[in-house]
């Protein structure tokens, strides 16, 4: 099964870890330290030219999506429930 992150970025699911909403980056130092090293690592990709308003963690990436984790993460569990 697939997810939908926004603008042409599809993940399999299988690949997915976490789906935070993206103030989780700022309230967080924690999560801001490991957005930082994955930079580093330049595993990070931004989708679309859109607001971001989700970070979406996968086996290899970190993605900004301009879909909000609240949708995100509906079309994760309809996968799970619907899989």
């Amino acid at each position: 099964m697939y997810i939908h992150l926004g603008g042409e970025r599809i993940i399999r699911s299988s690949e997915l870890i976490a789906i935070f909403d993206l103030s989780i980056e700022k309230n967080s130092k924690i999560s801001k330290q490991f957005v930082l090293e994955a930079a580093k690592d330049k595993k990070i990709e931004i989708i679309g030219e859109e607001e971001c308003k989700s970070l979406v963690v996968t086996v290899d990436k970190v993605y900004y999506s301009p879909i909000s984790s609240a949708t995100l993460k509906k079309r994760a569990v309809s996968l799970s429930v619907n899989g």
